[in-house]
This record gives C-alpha cells, structure tokens and sequence, in this order.
C-alpha cells in the first residue's frame, strides 16, 4: 500500500488544501429542519451527507469524532459507516476516536478503527507508552496521531510538566520520532493551534512527522497561527466553524462558504505543500 504521506500529499494537491473538515454532529446545533420529525440519527445522516458534498472541493481530509456517533446508541455504528460511505475516494479519513489502551484491547481498538472501519488514521493517547500505540503503526499505509501539544485551556496540566529542562510533550515527541523509524505505518502528532511556540518547538524536534492541528476558529486559533509547522506536513481541521455557520436550510451552502474561506487562509501559509 501507497504509504500515507505519499496519499496525504496526492490529496492536498488534489483539492490545493490542508483542510480537514471536523464532522462533529451535535444534533442541539443542527438545523431546526433537519430535527423535525426525524430520529437523530436520520438528522446526523442528512446532516452529514449536505456537509460531505459542500465542502468536499475544499479539503483534503474529513475527521469523524466518534464521542458524536458512539452517544447515539445502537444506531451510532451505523451512522459513522454511512458517513464514511459518503466521503469521496481520494480525501484522508481520521478516526478521532484517542484510543489509549495496551494488549489485546489496543489491538482490537486498532483492527476496529484502521481495519475493520478502514479508517486512514486514527488518533492516540499516549499515556500508557508504547504499548498503546505500536498496535496503530502495524497498518501500512495508515497513521496514528499522537496527542501531544492538544489546544485545551487545561493541556498544561500535564503535558507542559518541566522534565529534564524541557516541557513533558517534548519527550513524547522524541518517542514518537523514533517509532515512526521503526514502523510499517506512520506516526504523527497532534499539536493544537492555540500554542504557536509548540508547534514551532515540536517542528524542530520533528520536521517530518505530519501534524494534525485542531483549535482553528470555535476554539480561538487563527490560520496564521499553523506557520510555524508549515515547513513539513500539516493537516489543519476545523469543525464547528464549518459546520454550524448557519442553522439554516442554506447551512450547507454556507458550510461550502466557510471551507473555502479557511482554505484560502490556510493556502497562504502553506503554499510549497499545495
């Protein structure tokens, strides 16, 4: 198989973009039309498939958080397989689902996400160390996002912990780095928009390992914020700012509106990759 950064590339090419589109479908923020006389999971369905094909020319990859799809019960398996059918072929597939445990659950955890489902990536949480993780860079041509440097208020709490005169999510870097090396798959980090001077550092410590970076519009980042990683790889999503820019019947239109918008921010600071 293609590995995934050679795939990730062919996409951002593709459509000139390092957006992901964050499908987070909370059915309190959705369209009052869609809510009326439909299950949630039919409004997420429909939700889903008008968000797909609006912002589709505009991003190279779409990331399913599965918190959205797992609360609507028994249904919820089946609205995330419908909405991976609607992605078209060709555009990267991120399973945020930050798994995190080790054995044989971290291996069903990864047979589940990267086998079975056929997601592209999945995110990771790296706590329990290695063993947590490797199950994730067993899949050629698939990747695994290690949290890092995420873009929460609270993140300092342990990962800017000072460890050998450098803060904690340094160290998780340099392990990531060198699993990378050792792996049939491909490793990489998810650093937060909202903390430049991370994602400055961490681009120093790895200047080839792809980034997923949140934290751009709901959350207070700004698409100037990723240039300090736009010397390597970079996939930047956005959800809610896409995703809810109307409640209206037109909300798919205006999703289109505010993809292409974030786009061409986003192309100007990445413009050797696109």
């Amino acid at each position: 198989m293609t590995r995934f950064s050679e795939r990730l590339l062919e996409a951002q090419r593709a459509r000139k973009s390092v957006l992901c589109v964050g499908l987070d479908p909370d059915v309190q923020q959705m369209p009052k039309h869609l809510q009326a006389s439909q299950s949630p999971a039919k409004s997420i369905k429909h939700f889903n498939e008008g968000i797909i094909q609006a912002t589709a020319p505009f991003a190279c990859a779409f990331k399913l958080n599965f918190a959205f799809y797992e609360a609507l019960g028994a249904g919820g398996h089946e609205v995330l397989r419908h909405t991976l059918d609607c992605i078209p072929e060709g555009l990267i597939t991120i399973a945020d689902a930050k798994r995190g445990d080790i054995g044989n659950s971290a291996r069903q955890y990864a047979h589940a996400i990267l086998g079975e489902l056929g997601f592209d990536a999945c995110t990771v949480a790296p706590y329990m160390g290695h063993d947590a993780v490797l199950p994730f860079l067993q899949y050629e041509g698939r990747a695994a996002f290690v949290l890092t440097r995420t873009s929460n208020a609270s993140a300092k709490d342990f990962q800017e912990v000072p460890y050998q005169s450098e803060p904690l999510f340094h160290l998780v870097a340099r392990h990531v780095n060198r699993w990378n090396e050792a792996s049939a798959g491909t490793a990489g980090l998810v650093v937060g928009a909202t903390s430049p001077s991370a994602l400055r550092s961490l681009r120093e410590l790895c200047p080839t390992l792809p980034f997923l970076i949140p934290g751009i519009g709901a959350q207070g980042g700004a698409p100037g914020d990723i240039a300090p990683a736009a010397m390597g790889p970079v996939i930047v999503s956005s959800s809610r700012a896409i995703l809810y820019a109307s409640n209206g019947t037109d909300f798919a239109d205006r999703a289109a509106q505010a993809a292409r918008h974030t786009r061409n921010l986003l192309t100007s600071y990445v413009s050797a990759t696109c």
